[in-house]
């Protein structure tokens, strides 16, 4: 496996990472600035725009409809990315991975179904925690793909952080526990867990997946994790009903929408949000190790639109 260079180049940012975004569907958008709201096919333009986003047909003439309602009398594009960012969840601006039981570390559970980056992800964040000063454990219960703990290890030592694996092929259940004591022990801050990728509509596999999430409520009672789905932008509209299909067998916090630099369709962020009720947590914009980054609505909105807010 090849990885990206050393933890200290510089992290990636979210301007550059919508960029294929805001040269797509949004350029569309851009241009309604200056039309006036009266006439009806800027509308019709601003609706195509969203469905090409990938907000899907529902939502965007959900959007162009609350749009049209705030009558803006010099740009129906103003209007409109009003009415995108009152899509996007509340969310506290102090939100951090941090513990909820004190003297316990914070437990990361992280979903989805294969190809869509978990490992790669579980690596940047812990990269990412390593930096600002925390202690991390990862547990490697994916246990099932070939050569997964063996890149999750890479991974481990590129941050510098502990990890705790069993025999290929192992309970992932017992993974986790013994990973859960381990954090304990060695006074740790996050715990980080890897799970296999699988299809939503595997009906066993989401059963151990819950397995799982019981195993944490035992070991750490009042623990409250936070479990993040990671989803691939490019996949669209698709990922849609694999999110809630493990958001019903799991309860997902949080969203991770990895590949957004590899999209032309950013969009999708505010039909997950809109969707699901839960936000969007981190977005990768590049392959580097740095390139994971918090998720801020306003920031996005401005990176996606190029442009001040209105």
């Amino acid at each position: 496996m090849t990885l990206d260079p050393p933890v200290d180049v510089p992290a990636g940012d979210l301007d550059s990472g919508l960029s294929r975004s805001r040269g797509g569907f949004m350029s569309r958008l851009r241009g309604l600035f200056g039309v006036s709201a009266v006439r009806e096919e800027a509308w019709e333009i601003a609706e195509e725009a969203l469905i090409g986003g990938d907000l899907g047909a529902s939502l965007a003439a959900r959007v162009v409809a609350s749009a049209r309602e705030i009558r803006d009398p010099e740009s129906p594009g103003a209007a409109v990315r009003t009415a995108l960012a009152g899509l996007l969840v509340p969310r506290d601006p102090d939100w951090d991975l941090r513990p909820t039981v004190p003297g316990h570390p914070i437990v990361v559970l992280v979903v989805g179904v294969n190809g869509t980056g978990k490992t790669t992800t579980i690596g940047k964040l812990a990269i990412r925690e390593s930096l600002a000063g925390r202690r991390v454990v990862l547990a490697a219960a994916d246990t099932f793909r070939a050569a997964a703990s063996e890149q999750l290890r890479i991974w481990a030592d590129r941050a510098g952080v502990d990890m705790v694996a069993h025999a290929p092929g192992a309970d992932p259940g017992a993974v986790v526990f013994d990973a859960l004591d381990a954090g304990v022990a060695r006074g740790a801050d996050i715990v980080i867990i890897d799970t296999a990728g699988r299809l939503h509509t595997k009906q066993n596999l989401m059963d151990e997946l819950a397995k799982i999430r019981r195993i944490v409520d035992r070991r750490l009672p009042g623990a409250q994790p936070e479990t993040l789905f990671v989803l691939d932008a490019t996949t669209g509209q698709n990922g849609l009903a694999q999110a809630a299909a493990f958001h019903q067998a799991v309860g997902l916090t949080g969203i991770v929408l990895t590949k957004l630099d590899s999209s032309a369709r950013g969009g999708i962020v505010f039909a997950i949000e809109d969707h699901l009720k839960i936000p969007v947590r981190y977005v990768g914009v590049g392959e580097g190790s740095r390139d994971l980054l918090p998720f801020d609505p306003g920031a996005f909105i401005t990176a996606l639109y190029g442009t001040p807010g209105p």
